[in-house]
């Protein structure tokens, strides 16, 4: 008899927001959260990926799926640059909070890694280059576009990171000073005695 596997323990939420809590009660809501692809999505793993993993992970990705276009459509850059932009916000989705400078940075740099089976360059290294350099010339909107979703992405996470650690400082210096959490004292001011 083989042991029970464990169950992964839920998520860690905080407390939502009021339009969060709108947005759930809404009937669109419920009609999306009975169907099956967002049950499956929402079971999914939530990785955090260091700086360098998701340059990897990007790139991977990115190769892999030209490798496939290359095979499927005979390297079309158009569905290349549009299977970008998921890709570049998975990357900035998933990388971990100490690293979310990264994600716009490996972006781009997995772009171009991805890019080499289909950038349609003559024999030869010099050939590949002058490919690979006018690929990345004439689809820069689609590298343009990727980085921004990135950026955006990881800038809305740093955003919500810093309000929500001084959120905590807040709550941790009114504790210390016992307050309840909506009962704010005005700093004293020290008078000096003549």
């Amino acid at each position: 008899m083989e042991p029970p596997v464990p169950s992964t323990p839920p998520r860690p939420r905080g407390p939502a927001s009021p339009l969060a809590r709108a947005l759930r009660r809404s009937p669109l809501y419920r009609r999306i959260s009975r169907m099956p692809l967002y049950r499956a999505l929402r079971r999914m793993p939530n990785p955090r990926l260091t700086g360098l993993g998701s340059g990897l992970f990007a790139a991977a990705v990115m190769f892999l799926l030209a490798c496939l276009l290359r095979l499927l459509f005979d390297g079309s850059l158009v569905a290349y640059g549009v299977l970008f932009l998921p890709v570049s916000a998975l990357t900035a989705l998933w990388v971990r909070p100490a690293d979310l400078v990264s994600a716009p940075v490996a972006v781009p740099i997995a772009f171009a890694a991805g890019i080499l089976p289909i950038c349609g360059g003559s024999d030869g290294f010099g050939g590949q280059v002058i490919g690979l350099l006018t690929a990345l010339a004439m689809h820069a909107g689609w590298l343009y576009g990727g980085t921004l979703v990135a950026g955006v992405i990881a800038s809305t996470r740093k955003i919500k990171l810093m309000t929500r650690r001084r959120q905590q400082r807040l709550r941790q210096q009114q504790q210390r000073h016992g307050q309840g959490p909506g009962q704010m004292r005005p700093p004293q001011r020290r008078v000096p005695t003549s």
